[in-house]
């Protein structure tokens, strides 16, 4: 099931940011969240009647900015209204329609099918008698709500999925490597596409519709069926400067979380940026295995520096998945785009290696005797065994004494070792450290 977008606007002061935090509520899962990366909380995935749906908050819109902020917020908000599956147009019922709110309902007017109207503050039953006045912005009869005591909040959410189309993912080929092409916009990532999927004729098929603006390529490569998930582009605005990086991070989001494989484009000419590290973020805190395609390299001029102070310089910002492998490519000139291809392959293959328990267990004797777990307390961790219950991605699960006892120094230990000796390259790998209680001794 695909999740749909549904963005906020409205004019300041509305209660925008009072209804996404009550929307979230309903399920706590922050989309970007890692130690080290800037985060911005802008969006959140909400859950409902067993469906969910990206929500984004939107600052208050005002017509005709004058400042470089005010200017950022429409922009931003332009962009939220364009890509959204649905726009919930929020009004405040105890203000009745101001000029403002007439401006912004012919701003989106071109979107009327996609637009919910919203009466906030509507915080009593005679209250809402008065949202009626808002039809007079031509989008129906408003949901009154009350976003701060969470009136008919559950009505809205039934709404919102109603009216969203929420439609089944084609089914996919469980042998087949989903693969993402990722990064910021203008990076290449179409380019990469329409040249890995050229440089194959044996093009199974293509399939529109898995995304609203994107087309997914089946190839095959040495027998191995691979699906290519383009992530879905912006249309094209000329008058938007701003907020255009920050929104398509929605549609990656999309992209990612249908992939077992990312390959996270970067230019050459940009180096890492906020943005890239927001997605390489996301991928790895959701497991995804991750190649760096460094693309542009052709227009780069070279020394024989030049790839290794690359390379530092992406090392120390991805600095969490410092297991990625770099690739300098071109797209432009087919520069490694088959050494792409076969990464993949060995990446998938990596992503389903198994360790014997018994090899884990020798694993574990080893690097606890070279480095046993300390903790402030004066009481520490005593080790069991360690076993490995599932792959894609390999999981591994520690039994100790008391997992409170180790320390978040020991957990990157063991992480590192694990990879020093199983390597793993290119695969996000998830370590579990569990207590295990004794067994009561009988009387």
């Amino acid at each position: 099931m695909r999740k749909g977008i549904v963005a906020i606007v409205g004019r300041p002061n509305v209660g925008k940011s009072t209804l996404f935090n009550r929307l979230c509520r309903k399920r706590s899962a922050i989309v970007d969240a890692m130690e080290g990366i800037t985060r911005d909380r802008k969006y959140e995935i909400v859950e409902w009647v067993n469906k969910t749906f990206y929500l984004v908050d939107t600052g208050g819109i005002v017509i005709n900015p004058e400042d470089d902020i005010t200017k950022a917020v429409k922009f931003q908000a332009e962009i939220a209204i364009s890509e959204a599956d649905l726009i919930l147009f929020l009004v405040d019922t105890k203000v009745d329609v101001t000029g403002l709110d007439m401006e912004i309902g012919k701003m989106l007017t071109p979107y009327h099918p996609k637009v919910l109207l919203v009466a906030n503050k509507a915080d009593t039953q005679e209250e809402e008698h008065d949202v009626y006045g808002f039809m007079k912005l031509g989008f129906g009869e408003p949901q009154a709500i009350s976003a701060t005591h969470g009136r008919h909040i559950g009505d809205l959410l039934d709404r919102i999925v109603e009216r969203l189309d929420l439609t089944d993912y084609e089914d996919a080929d469980p042998e087949e490597i989903r693969v993402a092409i990722v990064g910021k916009p203008n990076v290449g990532k179409s380019s990469l596409l329409n040249r890995l999927v050229g440089e194959n004729t044996a093009i199974v098929n293509e399939i529109p519709g898995t995304t609203r603006d994107s087309i997914d390529s089946n190839i095959r490569y040495h027998s191995q069926s691979i699906r290519l998930i383009d992530t879905a582009g912006l249309r094209k605005k000329k008058s938007i400067k701003y907020g255009v990086e920050y929104f398509s991070v929605m549609r990656t989001i999309e992209s990612i979380d249908r992939s077992d494989i990312v390959v996270l484009m970067i230019s050459a000419d940009d180096g890492v940026t906020d943005q890239d590290q927001k997605i390489a973020s996301y991928a790895a805190r959701n497991y995804k295995s991750i190649i760096i395609a460094v693309n542009k390299w052709d227009l780069v001029s070279k020394d024989d520096k030049t790839t290794g102070n690359f390379v530092k310089d992406i090392r120390e910002s991805l600095s969490f998945i410092s297991y990625a492998p770099i690739l300098f490519i071109s797209a432009l000139t087919n520069l490694r785009l088959r050494k792409i291809l076969d990464l993949i392959l060995q990446i998938d293959l990596e992503s389903k290696k198994r360790i014997g328990t018994s090899e884990l267990n020798d694993f574990l004797e080893q690097v606890v005797n070279k480095f046993p777990p300390s903790h402030s307390s004066g009481k520490h961790a005593k080790f069991y065994y360690c076993t490995q219950p599932t792959v894609k991605p390999p999981m591994f699960i520690l039994f100790c004494n008391n997992a409170k006892l180790i320390t978040e120094s020991y957990r990157r230990y063991i992480h590192n070792q694990i990879r020093d000796r199983f390597k793993f390259e290119g695969v996000t790998i998830k370590i579990v450290f569990r207590s295990k209680e004794k067994k009561q001794k009988d009387d």
